[in-house]
């Protein structure tokens, strides 16, 4: 296989990513798009950045100096936590809250979000402690 063989291979390799769900996505964030600076990315493009996969929100041109990692308005972390498994908690943003009956451990306990959309840290607003 020569160069532009393998290319090819490449490019049909990531437009089948693309209609994987983003839980199946996780498993395999190395089929798809390094960001990049300089790129045009239209609304919903998972791309592949600093060990991450991220979504973009919003149609752009990507910057050097607007990486995925800390532009939240142009892109959000793609997060799909295994139900079997209660996660810490992590500061969400806007883009990828908390939803209702979501459940995380924080300081030595187990709470459950009371409200859709919650970014809210537990034991602030929208939270109840169950702990098992």
């Amino acid at each position: 296989m020569n160069r532009s063989e393998a290319l090819r291979y490449r490019s049909i390799i990531i437009k089948a990513a693309e209609s994987l769900t983003d839980e199946e996505a996780l498993k395999v964030p190395l089929l798809f798009e390094r960001w990049e600076p300089a790129n045009h990315y239209a609304i919903g493009k998972r791309l592949y950045y600093g060990g991450v996969l991220y979504s973009v929100l919003i149609e752009h041109d990507s910057h050097e100096a607007y990486t995925p990692d800390i532009s939240v308005s142009l892109y959000a972390r793609v997060l799909i936590p295994d139900p079997g498994v209660i996660p810490e908690w992590e500061q969400p943003g806007s883009t990828n809250p908390y939803m209702k009956d979501d459940k995380v451990r924080h300081n030595g306990h187990i709470w459950i979000s009371m409200i859709d959309y919650n970014v809210y840290e537990p034991g602030v607003f929208g939270w109840s402690v169950i702990d098992e």
